[in-house]
């Protein structure tokens, strides 16, 4: 199965947790004791449905086809004031960057960024209180006991948007994922056509004195994807999550360098505009076909104020500077946005 068919980032899942059990009414009675007082036990806690981060994870592929998770009853409180044994948790395991959201109102619930976090998609419901609880002054032995509280049920969304500390941007076939497999062990799909990028791929990029960072390969752009045109917002959304964009620009374009970054923002600002707050950088690819005069030609009419470095993934061109430039923004304080 090739990783296109593996890569799910939007699953719709019916989640429903564990009832929780009902109080004990029980009344003490043993062999010294005929008319002992309530010592009827709690209910247990029905079972939460919860998730949590796995870094091992990267997409969410293995919940696509359970369409229902259900959670286990907390048992019944028992005798001599025994609380029932609560309902057992059921965890799902997601990739880090998943957001939970209610599919009825598309409200953002929370968002899993860490491995190991994990947080309550639904909760279990609460075991009913057993008698003990009512005895008072004027009813001495109290036969009633409360009923577990049911557990809920409701429809979640789950989406994927990828963490990654540089997303590379650009129409397709700019070289994107050429660059990735030079600079990181990725092994994306590479060929000499649009769209061979359709599911965003991830590396890690070694840097001088064993730093590292990672960098996301988001399948490209065309115009009017903010509005839904070709891939749309299932690639937009992974780019939210990088700290730096770096947009690339092959030399052999029919445009201007010029017009076709300005292209590109305007695609992710129509999208969301607060990517326009993170910084971006700008790399000419593909130029070991250019000479000296006309890389200095370029120069003169590249985008002001957008560090720049000419590369050229194949012939190992510029590939040190362009880690120089994208750690150095990486590194850079993020509350300050590049000059646009």
């Amino acid at each position: 199965m090739s990783q296109g068919s593996n890569f799910v980032d939007y699953v719709k899942i019916c989640c429903r947790s564990g009832k929780g059990g009902s109080g004990s009414s029980h009344l003490h009675r043993d062999k010294m004791t005929s008319t002992g007082g309530p010592d009827g036990g709690d209910g247990g806690r029905g079972g939460h449905i919860i998730l949590r981060g796995n870094a091992q994870f990267w997409t969410l592929l293995h919940l696509k086809y359970r369409k229902h998770i259900l959670a286990t009853d907390g048992g019944p409180g028992s005798s001599s004031t025994s609380t029932g044994k609560s309902g057992k948790d059921e965890y799902l395991d997601v990739p880090l960057g998943t957001i939970a959201k209610d599919a009825e109102t598309g409200e953002d619930l929370f968002e899993i960024t860490e491995d190991g976090q994990t947080e309550i998609l639904t909760a279990g419901g609460r075991g009913g209180l057993g008698n003990w609880h009512f005895k008072t002054s004027t009813l001495q032995t109290p036969r009633f006991a409360q009923p577990g509280e049911s557990g809920t049920e409701q429809w979640v969304v789950l989406e994927l948007k990828v963490l990654a500390d540089v997303g590379l941007v650009g129409f397709p076939n700019a070289g994107k994922s050429t660059l990735l497999s030079v600079v990181s062990a990725a092994k994306p799909e590479i060929a000499d056509y649009p769209f061979t990028t359709l599911v965003p791929n991830l590396g890690i990029v070694s840097y001088r004195a064993n730093k590292s960072f990672v960098m996301a390969d988001i399948p490209g752009i065309i115009e009017g994807a903010s509005k839904g045109k070709g891939l749309g917002y299932r690639f937009l959304r992974h780019i939210e999550r990088n700290s730096v964009l770096l947009f690339m620009v092959p030399a052999d374009t029919n445009r201007t360098i010029t017009e076709e970054y300005e292209i590109l923002k305007s695609e992710l600002l129509d999208y969301n505009p607060e990517l326009m707050q993170k910084p971006h950088l700008l790399a000419i690819t593909k130029s070991d076909m250019l000479d000296d005069e006309l890389v200095a030609e370029i120069k003169k009419d590249l985008p002001a104020n957008i560090p720049s470095v000419f590369i050229s993934s194949v012939a190992q061109k510029g590939l040190v500077e362009l880690k120089d430039m994208i750690w150095q923004a990486i590194d850079a304080d993020q509350t300050s946005p590049l000059p646009k």
